[in-house]
């Protein structure tokens, strides 16, 4: 066993980013999603069908130590964030409406703030939602709702697909936090072009599959895409872009303002790297769809088993 790899796998593991995924199960235990539900669960939004398309409905809670930390850049990405969960099921978001609780109105104005901000960069306007400035303690959180005619989901990742990273890598890292800012310093028509490649995949049935990169950064999130899929995955360890004051640990855990993973045809990979590129987006492949249900980390000619979710579920939910 390679000592480097080894090591890695071993600091991975260890990430909250990864750990708090296994709550998921819990509640969807409790509330019998799996077993009740008529919408698929385990996707980056729940997909309603309406009409010829999909309503596209998600929320997001905010962590509690960046909002008492950052509480500005808190707000923006509680739009950022829910925006993104949109535009990685192929749809385009509609409105937000948005939860706050702070012990008084100073401490909620950078919140409100942030998320104005967010909302005129991605125009996606705020339209309602639940305030309260007396509370006793502070917290916030987002929902949204958009609008897809094509899915690209979770649960269809295919073996022999190739594994795609989508990253911009035109930013800077949080100078306390593993987040990797590309968005608020960005013009807001480039924002919103960016995102449009996502439904453009989708509606041209170029892509299998795919999330949004969240907390758990590239690895949580290729360990959710994979249970859900019901498939398993080996991930090029070597091929991973990151910027060079970025170690690849940090970076493998790392939550990017602007990042895909994507499941995609070889057949379809090209024309899928031109949409990026285009947009100047760093476009990867960074591994391929197995049939398994395990991931496989691989660094040169070294190879570790780095999850079975048949052994340790994630998420608890698949297709």
């Amino acid at each position: 066993m390679d000592s480097t790899l080894e090591k890695l796998a071993t600091n991975l593991k260890k990430s909250l980013g990864i750990n708090q995924k296994q709550d998921i199960q819990i509640a969807s235990q409790i509330l019998g999603l799996q077993k009740d539900c008529q919408i698929p669960v385990g996707d980056d939004c729940a997909a309603i069908p309406d009409g010829d398309g999909y309503l596209l409905l998600a929320a997001e809670g905010m962590w509690h130590v960046l909002l008492e930390t950052d509480p500005w850049f808190a707000g923006w990405c509680a739009v950022m964030v829910n925006v993104s969960d949109i535009a990685a099921m192929g749809g385009n978001a509609i409105a937000v409406v948005d939860t706050i609780w702070t012990k008084k109105t100073a401490q909620a104005t950078p919140l409100l703030e942030g998320m104005k901000a967010a909302s005129q960069a991605y125009n996606v306007p705020i339209v309602g939602g639940h305030t309260n400035l007396k509370s006793a303690y502070n917290a916030l959180s987002v929902a949204i709702l958009g609008r897809a005619k094509k899915l690209i989901s979770s649960f269809h990742a295919q073996p022999g697909d190739l594994l795609v990273t989508a990253i911009n890598l035109q930013g800077k890292m949080h100078p306390q936090f593993p987040f990797w800012n590309a968005a608020t310093q960005a013009n807001p028509v480039k924002l919103q072009q960016n995102l449009q490649i996502l439904p453009y995949l989708a509606e041209n049935n170029l892509c299998h599959a795919g999330k949004d990169i969240s907390m758990g950064g590239i690895i949580g999130t290729l360990l959710m895409l994979i249970e859900a899929s019901s498939c398993g995955a080996i991930l090029e360890i070597d091929s991973i872009i990151h910027p060079l004051d970025i170690s690849l640990e940090t970076w493998l855990l790392c939550f990017p303002s602007y990042g895909f993973l994507l499941s995609v045809h070889p057949d379809k990979i090209d024309e899928v790297k031109e949409q990026f590129y285009r947009q100047n987006i760093t476009c990867a492949v960074v591994g391929k769809i197995a049939k398994s249900s395990q991931l496989i980390l691989k660094l040169k000619d070294k190879t570790h088993l780095f999850w079975d979710w048949q052994q340790d579920r994630l998420i608890g939910l698949s297709k």
